[in-house]
């Protein structure tokens, strides 16, 4: 499955992260990020991949129904023991399945929900793309949290934009 390796940097980035910020740093409110932390930013991403996990097994993914886990945006270590978990499930991962995707409507005075077919490489594509939406917000707020600590340039970029850059540089 060649969104392994992608999945795996994330996790190796946000690891990064966590392993050079206290836990003080990690759950502080960021004026920048409307007063959320680095900690509710890496708690929600994290949760996006263990909705996708749990629901392998019943072939329904819920990403609305995820647990917020405050001791997660709080403590470090705990971020770091999820990301292992996660990586070790995402080892396991060998063939494509079906799934069906639940989310409730999008319009906030409703209480439907919808259904879609979908599939886990679909699924993971879209963890690793909501991923890296959420890792340029931490980006932001490191600068106002941690200015000093320096990140690798293709955290919270996208490949798509990575490689772009790549090719103006080669035609430049």
């Amino acid at each position: 499955m060649d969104i392994k390796p992608a999945v795996l940097q994330i996790f190796d980035q946000l690891t990064l992260v966590l392993e050079n910020l206290s836990n003080d740093e990690y759950s502080k409110a960021s004026e920048v990020l409307h007063d959320n932390s680095i900690g509710q930013h890496m708690r929600h991403t994290l949760e996006f991949f263990t909705c996708l996990f749990k629901g392998l097994s019943t072939g329904v993914v819920n990403y609305d129904r995820r647990e917020r886990d405050v001791f997660l945006e709080n403590n470090t270590l705990e971020a770091v023991r999820a990301i292992k978990s996660l990586g070790e499930l995402l080892e396991h991962l060998n063939e494509n399945q079906p799934l069906k995707l639940v989310r409730n409507a999008y319009d906030q005075s409703s209480d439907l929900t919808m259904e879609v077919s979908t599939n886990l490489y679909r699924e993971l594509i879209y963890n690793v793309e909501h991923a890296v939406h959420h890792m340029a917000l931490i980006k932001i707020g490191l600068k106002e949290i941690k200015p000093e600590l320096v990140l690798p340039v293709d955290f919270g970029v996208a490949s798509s934009t990575m490689k772009h850059r790549q090719a103006q540089q080669a035609n430049a």
